[in-house]
C-alpha cells in the first residue's frame, strides 16, 4: 500500500478549496527551476502566475480526482485517462489569459513550453499528475508525498498507469520512491530539462 509511505490526511478538493488551492501552488512554484523563470518579472511573479495555477486547478475540478490536505495545505492535481488539462474554450482563450497577465513575450515562451508537455506526453491511457505543491509555510511535514500516496492507492485499485513531468530535480527520487521511472527528458528554451515519469500499471 503506498499509502503506508506517508500518510496524511485527505480529501477530494471543492469549489470552495480554489482559492487556497491558487495560493498553495502559487508558493510551492515561485521558485521552481521552470515555473520560476517563466514568470521573469519576480516582484508581480505571484500575481501572474496565479492566473494560470487559477485556470488550471479550476479546470481539473471537473474530474472527482484532484486531492488536497486538510486546510489546503497541499495540492495533488490529477487528470484521468481519457480527461484533458483544459477545454477547448479555455485552450483557445490560454494565449490572451497570459498575455494579460504577463505580457506578449512571456506568454509566447510560456504556450511553446505548454507544447513540449504535450509533445512528451504518452498516447497510452493514464492517470496524469499535472500539479503536485505544498505551501512554503508548510514544507518538510510530508504533506505533499503524502497526497500522492494516496492518490496512487486509489489509481492501483482501477489497475491504472500514472504519468507526471518533473520540473525540478530534486523531486525526482521521491517520485520514484513511489514507483515511478524517469521516461525521457526535454529541454526548454532556457535550458532546463524537464524529466518525464512513468509508473505502470498495478
Amino acid at each position: 500500500m503506498t499509502s503506508e509511505h506517508l500518510p496524511v490526511p485527505a480529501r477530494a478538493a471543492t469549489p470552495a478549496d480554489i482559492d487556497g488551492m491558487v495560493d498553495t501552488l502559487t508558493t510551492a512554484f515561485f521558485d521552481d527551476p521552470l515555473w520560476g523563470p517563466a514568470f521573469p518579472d519576480e516582484p508581480h511573479r505571484a500575481e501572474q502566475a496565479a492566473v494560470m495555477w487559477r485556470l488550471h486547478v479550476s479546470s481539473a475540478l471537473r474530474y472527482p480526482w484532484t486531492l488536497v490536505a486538510p486546510g489546503v495545505e497541499a495540492a495533488a492535481v490529477w487528470i484521468p485517462p481519457g480527461g484533458v488539462e483544459l477545454t477547448t474554450p479555455e485552450e483557445e482563450g490560454l494565449e490572451e489569459l497570459l498575455t494579460q497577465a504577463a505580457g506578449p513575450e512571456n506568454a509566447k515562451a510560456i504556450l511553446a513550453i505548454y507544447d513540449q508537455f504535450e509533445a512528451a506526453r504518452p498516447s497510452e491511457p493514464c492517470f496524469y499528475l499535472t500539479l503536485l505543491g505544498v505551501h512554503d509555510d508548510h514544507r518538510g511535514k510530508g504533506l505533499g508525498m503524502g497526497l500522492l500516496a494516496q492518490s496512487l492507492d486509489r489509481i492501483d485499485t482501477l489497475g491504472a498507469p500514472a504519468y507526471l513531468e518533473s520540473s525540478n530535480p530534486v523531486n525526482i527520487a521521491r517520485y520514484e520512491s513511489v514507483g515511478f521511472r524517469p521516461r525521457e527528458t526535454f529541454t526548454v528554451a532556457t535550458g532546463h530539462v524537464v524529466t518525464t515519469m512513468w509508473r505502470p500499471a498495478r
